[in-house]
């Protein structure tokens, strides 16, 4: 697949701007729901990153992949880089951010299962990423972040 060409990609990255901000507003209304809140917070989490990132063009290929003894919440395709997510989510900061809980060992675990992942699909050669999607606090007052090429 050629490479967009970054003139292109910032057009389509300035049309989808909008729809980003109005689909994060109609999120937490969403999240306000009282069925919402049943849900444990570590999976509504990873619908809301979910939700996020096909708003900004990313292609989910795998949700929850495990090997090597290791989970990657998300495998997603961003332009053409194949993009390893981790969610992280924290109704508060007590226990600290949620960037400071992708430590170095998850990190190391992180990259075992992105390894199996390529060479099962025999993606060698194909651009990889890593990516943190850090979720803090609920509902209306909720803020999502994405960090690209986090480690």
């Amino acid at each position: 697949m050629p490479p967009i060409p970054s003139h292109s990609r910032s057009i389509r990255n300035w049309i989808r701007r909008p729809y980003i901000a109005l689909g994060e507003l109609l999120d937490r209304c969403y999240e306000e729901l009282p069925w919402r809140r049943r849900l444990p917070l570590g999976p509504r989490g990873e619908q809301i990153a979910r939700r996020y990132l096909r708003r900004c063009g990313y292609l989910i290929l795998a949700r929850n992949y495990r090997a090597m003894g290791a989970e990657i919440d998300l495998v997603a395709l961003d332009d053409a880089a194949l993009v390893f997510v981790e969610v992280k989510a924290r109704s508060g900061l007590e226990a600290g951010t949620p960037q400071e809980a992708v430590d170095e060992r998850k990190q190391e675990q992180i990259r075992r299962a992105a390894e199996a992942y390529v060479a099962a699909r025999h993606a060698h050669g194909v651009a990889t990423r890593f990516d943190v999607i850090a979720i803090t606090g609920a509902g209306r007052r909720r803020k999502l972040e994405l960090i690209k090429d986090a480690f």
